[in-house]
């Protein structure tokens, strides 16, 4: 039986295969910014003008020259004339003089003289044209000023930023209905091996049902590219070699699951090798689960063959496939993961030399039930000291989740539907320990 003769570590692994991949240039589209989010915008956006544009109330109240307000107190108030109304979603016409207020709503623009707003519930009508201001405010106090929240020239979003629901109102909101952003780039997805039927069939004695394909095609649509599914493919060698050359022809990248035998990796390994330049670059990742990961390069674009298993191609998804789809979008390969601090339930055994991903269920844990003044509130009160220890893991961020390690064999795909993320333990690390607050990667 072949065995693998270099077992790379993985970020040498992607590292390896990206410095064989030309520098992409993704093509771009324009489209609704209301229709864009979670696309990645393809060029650097500057602010038209400044956000926003006038001065504006953030409260409901009156507007003040904040020096006529010094002092001001429910036992001294000010006393100052009150001249009229600001009117919403119009400038002013009114000027607020020394010792004058007027009145204005949230979101109103300030009255020229005006420099402070006084809330309405520090205010009180004394006669029909004066009011009582029952407290001071600072200049600039309960206003939003020019440019406060985006100056006129300011980068508001660079290129190879993902749109969220936040980007959509920001950009709105100075006037970007079109937007635009990176193409989503193709991604061929191919499932082999003799075991293999569609979902829709029923299995035979010897038979599976494919995973990977749709596993695998969620991920990268996830990750924002589009997929294409080219079915399950027969060990064969013609076969392998031409579904893959089919997808090279339409998509910017190509994975391969291949079947369970060691003979079916090795004639993904050669179709590869036989479809362009510089061919498989890597074969044996040091890693678990997906050792038998294949990593190549087909005349400028990635081909990947992922083990059969379930658990080990969606782990080695995330690891290789989530960060070429970054790549082919115009991201940075090294953008920072979703995580959370959480504490290890049960000590877990780590082979050195090998990096290794555990799936992980978060845990809340219950609310300590402290008693209240008299005792109540609680079925049996703490010690003071375990209530202190308790109070201070919480304030310090620990115990906000619980870690425990969903343990399955890596054709095992519910080890992965019961895990909310994935836990990395370094190729130096021979285990860790129950207790230990590590890092989860969500998923």
């Amino acid at each position: 039986m072949p065995e693998f003769l270099t077992l790379l570590p993985p970020q040498e692994s992607l590292d390896k295969l990206l410095r064989n991949l030309p520098e992409p240039q993704p093509a771009t589209e324009t489209i609704h910014t209301v229709s864009a989010t979670g696309r990645v915008i393809a060029t650097d956006l500057l602010a038209p003008h400044p956000l926003p544009e006038f001065p504006r109330s953030t409260v409901d109240g009156y507007a003040v020259k904040a020096a006529d307000t010094y002092g001001a107190s429910d036992s001294l108030p000010a006393y100052l004339k009150l001249i009229g109304e600001c009117p919403m979603g119009k400038a002013p016409t009114l000027e607020v003089n020394a010792a004058e207020t007027a009145i204005i709503h949230t979101g109103g623009m300030l009255p020229k003289g005006a420099d402070a707003v006084v809330m309405l519930e520090y205010t009180q009508q004394t006669v029909e044209d004066e009011m009582e201001i029952l407290r001071a405010v600072a200049d600039g106090e309960n206003v939003i000023r020019i440019g406060e929240d985006v100056a006129e020239g300011d980068l508001i979003k660079p290129k190879g930023s993902a749109i969220r629901p936040a980007e959509v109102g920001g950009l709105m909101s100075l006037g970007f209905t079109m937007v635009e952003v990176a193409k989503r780039p193709i991604v061929g997805i191919i499932s082999s091996g003799d075991e293999v039927v569609h979902p829709s069939g029923t299995p035979k004695p010897g038979q599976v049902r494919d995973i990977n394909s749709y596993t695998l095609s969620s991920l990268v649509e996830k990750t924002g590219a589009e997929a294409i599914r080219y079915g399950v493919i027969a060990d064969e060698m013609d076969s392998i070699q031409a579904a893959i050359g089919r997808a090279l022809a339409r998509c910017d990248m190509v994975l391969i699951t291949a079947g369970s035998s060691a003979s079916s990796r090795d004639m993904t390994a050669a179709a590869i090798d036989s479809l362009g330049e510089p061919g498989v670059l890597v074969h044996g990742v040091n890693t678990r689960p997906g050792k038998p990961t294949i990593l190549g390069v087909c005349d400028g674009k990635a081909v990947i063959g992922l083990p059969g298993n379930p658990v080990s191609a969606l782990v080695n998804g995330y690891v290789f496939v989530v960060p070429l789809v970054r790549r082919l979008l115009g991201q940075s390969v090294a953008m920072v993961q979703p995580s959370v601090r959480a504490k290890l339930t049960v000590n877990i055994p780590s082979q050195a030399g090998r990096e290794d991903w555990i799936p992980i269920r978060l845990i809340a844990p219950s609310p300590i039930p402290f008693p209240d003044e008299r005792g109540r509130g609680a079925m049996s009160p703490l010690p003071s000291w375990e209530r202190d220890r308790l109070e201070r893991s919480e304030s310090q961020g620990e115990g906000l989740y619980l870690a425990e390690p969903i343990f399955g064999k890596s054709n095992l795909i519910f080890t992965m539907v019961g895990a909310d993320g994935l836990l990395k333990i370094a190729p130096d690390a021979t285990g860790l320990s129950a207790g230990e607050m590590v890092e989860v990667i969500l998923i």
